[in-house]
């Protein structure tokens, strides 16, 4: 199936009114589909009414309990699969106003309690010092004054003991001159004191860990439900289990590959040493 960047995550409507049609057309009524299924009847009316955007177990124990037939299911998880996966181009974010990301992201943040992140080439925000924050946006055009706050304002979370984080950084990440020798210096020792954290393990991946699959992205995953990758033009948004597998046994492989603890913190000793 062909799909252009932007029809995805915006065939939520199109699967409702299809699952619905499924629903009527097989006989049964929400509430002995839902019976069929161990749902709630309210979720069926709002999976059907698109208000909820179900999950692919839930489009398949629906499509199950209306006996849809196999070329019936392939069509419909197609659909489900498109509808959970959504695109956000960096261009209409830009357009926005990048601190509405800043908020979608603390919302993320407040709903999730583990966090996952794979550090290609840059320091995430949620490291950053404000310094780092700043030259990270100094490409784009425009005041980002309330991007830059809203950014510090977020790395409050990692101080909050019922969430646990993992980051791991590659050694580029953690040497990539987007700021002077100073300022990167001092971003390095930040990421040192954040070891430091009861709820927070920082991993680093020397160029010299030995060689496995190469990774191509930057890509955070939300407890198990949500994995977001991004790219020079935008973000991609899976919520299909199966790509946040995917995600978390390459995180896995990565996390295998990194230094922690006082081997992190000597190794970022290093680093910000030849800086200085």
């Amino acid at each position: 199936m062909s799909v252009e960047p932007e029809e995805l995550g915006q065939s939520g409507e199109e699967l409702a009114a299809l699952l619905k049609a499924v629903r009527k057309r097989s006989g049964l009524t929400g509430t002995r589909i839902a019976a069929r299924c161990a749902m709630s009847q309210s979720k069926i009316s709002r999976i059907e009414n698109g208000k909820v955007r179900p999950s692919l177990v839930n489009v398949e124990q629906f499509l199950r309990a209306c006996d849809a037939s196999p070329a019936l299911v392939a069509q419909v998880m197609a659909l489900a699969r498109l509808a959970n996966t959504e695109w956000q181009g960096a261009r209409v974010m830009r357009r926005k106003g990048l601190d509405k990301k800043q908020l979608e992201l603390a919302g993320l943040e407040a709903s999730s309690t583990e966090f996952r992140f794979f550090l290609l080439s840059m320091i995430t925000g949620l490291l950053s010092t404000p310094e780092y924050i700043r030259a990270s946006l100094a490409h784009i055009p425009g005041d980002h004054s309330k991007t830059i706050a809203k950014k510090v304002e977020r790395q409050q979370v990692l101080y909050d003991r019922s969430k646990r984080f993992t980051f791991l950084l590659t050694e580029q990440a953690v040497r990539w001159p987007l700021v002077g020798p100073d300022a990167l210096a001092v971003q390095t020792d930040h990421l040192a004191s954040l070891t430091h954290l009861p709820n927070v393990r920082l991993g680093v991946i020397p160029m010299t860990s030995p060689t496995g699959p190469a990774p191509l992205n930057t890509f955070t995953i939300y407890d198990d439900r949500i994995a977001t990758v991004e790219l020079t033009s935008g973000v991609m948004v899976f919520r299909d289990p199966r790509d946040v597998m995917g995600h978390l046994e390459e995180f896995g492989r990565l996390e295998a590959r990194a230094l922690f603890g006082q081997d992190a913190r000597t190794f970022l000793g290093k680093c910000a040493d030849t800086l200085r």
